[in-house]
């Protein structure tokens, strides 16, 4: 300012210097007409600063050279002022930029860009962000269910939001819903890779999806318990797992925690043999029997007048337009058997457990196989596992 020269600043590096603030601050050169870059700082500012530069002396995209697409044809002149000793960065014509990689916020919802902020729809997966959430349960980029997907004019709207964020690819985690709107984005010129994120089991063409052993086994923790509580008091336990469609989890954890019976959506049962099956555990000197139900056996259940069985023994607040649920049930298999049955619908515990050893290195695996994919050109693909070993197929034949 003494020296009346006209300036503008740049704030904002971090350690390993990220893409995304040099090509604002080549946009705010090309606007101001810098001729000059003053880096004042340490590494990391010097940098930025020779990207900044390089990118000013070059048509096209400044990411080409660290890619090792293009070279250098010039930079503007750079000053420093360290703030530190021994940067190094000084001393050399290279420079190390971060690209970013980034997610987008539950699910397509956030690809339609609906929200008043960016970072409402987008957030930034650097190292840091990763290294902490790996090992966490649930999911840091929430998810959603996205119905508006379903419209074509709504999936373009979707493919020109994600160019105009320059978005090469997408890596999606979901199941059959997932994959059906991965492959419209694809058909409109956007590269999608799926991977099985599903704790239902319920995608064919791979042996596990991910999260699925994690919930196998927080099921089977809590049936155990269950069990325990069932063996002190000699009551029968009837646990409701997570399974609208499919009973891989029921059977499983019902396998894994010793219990005596199992209710899945592809076998047709009745409510009469379930109880038939428990007197006869009874009788046996049994009393203490686990029956292991998935939220969708209902569907599979054969027609029973089982409401009036419950009002004519005395049940009270019995009404007509009752759906079926795991506590009727035990009150079913409590009159029947002449038992204190007693129910636990385990619900979002099955969702909120730290990963399993299997699902870590799914992930880990899968990972690694989506983004190189994605780097290699390849899109239109799915993850599964095939034999004890990760492997891509392409959606359609998933």
């Amino acid at each position: 300012n003494a020296a009346n020269v006209a300036h503008v600043q740049l704030g904002g590096v971090v350690p390993n210097p990220h893409l995304s603030l040099v090509y604002q601050g080549i946009d705010l050169c090309k606007k101001e007409g810098v001729d000059f870059i003053l880096a004042v700082g340490g590494g990391s500012v010097i940098d930025s600063a020779k990207a900044i530069g390089y990118g000013m002396c070059m048509d096209g995209d400044v990411w080409d050279l660290y890619d090792h697409k293009r070279k250098a044809e010039g930079c503007l002149p750079i000053g420093v002022v360290l703030t530190i000793a021994a940067s190094g960065s000084e001393m050399s014509d290279s420079s190390v930029i971060t690209k970013e990689e980034g997610g987008i916020k539950r699910g397509y919802n956030g690809t339609l860009c609906r929200s008043h902020h960016i970072e409402d729809d987008m957030v930034e997966l650097d190292l840091d962000t990763i290294l902490d959430i790996a090992d966490q349960p649930g999911t840091y980029l929430r998810t959603a269910r996205c119905l508006d997907f379903l419209r074509p004019e709504m999936r373009v709207h979707a493919a020109n939001n994600i160019r105009e964020m320059g978005i090469e690819g997408i890596v999606v985690i979901g199941g059959d819903g997932s994959y059906h709107g991965a492959m419209g984005l694809c058909e409109l010129g956007i590269p999608c890779v799926g991977i099985p994120g599903t704790i239902d089991n319920d995608l064919a063409y791979t042996e596990m999806t991910l999260g699925y052993d994690t919930a196998v086994n927080s099921c089977i923790d809590d049936i155990r318990s269950i069990r325990a509580t069932s063996r002190s008091h000699d009551r029968p336990g009837v646990v409701e797992v997570m399974g609208r469609h499919c009973g891989d989890i029921a059977l499983k954890a019902a396998a894994g925690s010793g219990a005596e019976i199992c209710l899945v959506p592809e076998v047709s049962w009745s409510i009469q043999e379930a109880a038939d099956r428990l007197s006869r555990l009874i009788d046996m000197g049994n009393p203490r029997a686990t029956v292991v139900v998935a939220e969708g056996a209902w569907d599979s259940m054969q027609p029973a007048d089982w409401r009036r069985y419950l009002i004519e023994s005395g049940v009270k607040g019995i009404h007509e337009d009752d759906p079926i649920n795991t506590e009727k049930l035990a009150l079913l298999l409590k009159h029947k058997c002449k038992c204190e049955a007693r129910p636990t619908v385990l619900g979002y515990t099955q969702r909120g457990r730290t990963p399993s050893a299997y699902d870590s290195w799914f992930a880990f695996e899968a990972g690694n196989l989506a983004v190189n994919l994605l780097r290699n050109g390849i899109g239109n693909q799915v993850i599964g596992i095939k034999d004890g070993r990760v492997y891509s197929l392409p959606i359609a034949e998933a």
